[in-house]
């Protein structure tokens, strides 16, 4: 790995840290995505959320060539914040930035930023091409003028979630499996966390919900919202393929430690109804509230066209953001293709010595 061992205390900072910017990557107009049949309506839905973004803070848009006016025109229709809005040639095969965009780390004495990069190869191979998601981050780092590290194995973001002290959350199903990294074993994998990304613990889920196609990622199960609290996924309906899993799920996550020695606090959330496209490759989609994402001024929240339980995962999320603006953004479109909005998005830590933002 491609290490500066002399700088030893950078680390990932949570989510609900202060940003810079937050970056997505714009929907690429092959008919391998959404069955070729909706690129206007995901230019739209893209914009919709961009404009939603630059709200809170700049939105940062990978643009593949040729792209960035048809891009821009789309943010304006939206209404968004025109200062706000950066486009990059960066080009890019698909639209999961999340998993294939930069992670950030930040030096806690400087607040010096660094962009970590670890091979993406599409959740195990499963969809072809990536070579162009898989450079993104140095592409990133070179626009911005950041130093890179190499991670030295395949990682997605959408894989790991943190929070302020150190402590890291992820899945078997995911970081264990063979499709990823089968020539390393979990003590070589979280040695690579833990000095990578600046972590002190790691913390293992089971598996994840029907339907995801990335073998069972932690933002579409549990999330923190502070340093001690998360928020997790819950079906109470016994006959579902769900159940067993998100129940064992939470017994791990009420036997887990924070950092200070106490019991997490854990708020289960109800999945939503099951969405499904008949004919479509995915029979159950992976739809889930806790995909939101955390801005400066805001959480964006993925919604299904279910009144009460939108409407129940909003008042939720309502009291455990107080000092936030929660806004639901309509994603059974979106959906479709395997995630919502903290799949398309990656948020740019802002530089310099300063604290979290209130909750």
């Amino acid at each position: 790995m491609a290490l500066l061992m002399d700088d030893t205390d950078f680390r990932m900072p949570p989510e609900w840290a202060r940003h810079e910017a937050v970056w997505l990557s714009w929907p690429v107009r092959d008919p391998r995505h959404w069955g070729g049949v909706k690129a206007e309506l995901m230019d739209a839905k893209f914009a919709e959320i961009a404009a939603a973004i630059s709200r809170s803070e700049v939105v940062r848009i990978n643009a593949n060539p040729g792209e960035a006016g048809r891009i821009r025109e789309a943010c304006d229709r939206a209404r968004a914040v025109p200062e706000r809005v950066e486009v990059f040639e960066h080009a890019h095969d698909d639209v999961w930035c999340r998993d294939h965009g930069p992670i950030f780390v930040k030096q806690e004495n400087s607040g010096a930023l660094r962009v970590t990069d670890w091979k993406f190869n599409a959740w195990g191979g499963k969809f072809p091409p990536w070579d162009l998601d898989n450079a993104v981050p140095r592409a990133v780092a070179e626009s911005l003028g950041l130093p890179v590290v190499s991670g030295g194995m395949v990682l997605e973001g959408g894989a790991i979630e943190v929070n302020g002290a150190g402590q890291l959350l992820t899945t078997e199903a995911v970081m264990l499996n063979a499709n990823r990294n089968p020539h390393l074993g979990r003590e070589e994998i979280e040695a690579r966390l833990r000095e990578v990304l600046g972590m002190r613990e790691i913390l293992w889920l089971g598996r994840g919900i029907e339907g995801d196609d990335t073998d069972g990622h932690i933002d579409d199960i549990a999330r923190f919202v502070d340093d001690a609290t998360l928020v997790a996924c819950h079906e109470p309906d016994r006959a579902s393929p769900n159940h067993a899993v998100l129940q064992e799920n939470l017994e791990r996550l009420r036997g887990f430690r924070a950092a200070d020695g106490r019991s997490f606090e854990v708020v289960p959330f109800h999945l939503p109804q099951a969405c499904e496209v008949p004919g479509w490759r995915l029979p159950v989609l992976p739809a889930s509230y806790v995909n939101f994402l955390i801005l400066n001024e805001a959480v964006l929240v993925p919604t299904f066209r279910q009144a009460r339980n939108d409407d129940r995962a909003l008042g939720m999320l309502r009291e455990l953001f107080p000092g936030r603006r929660v806004e639901g953004i309509d994603c059974l479109d979106l959906v479709e293709e395997g995630g919502t909005l903290h799949c398309i998005s990656q948020q740019q830590p802002a530089a310099g010595v300063s604290g979290a933002i209130p909750v």
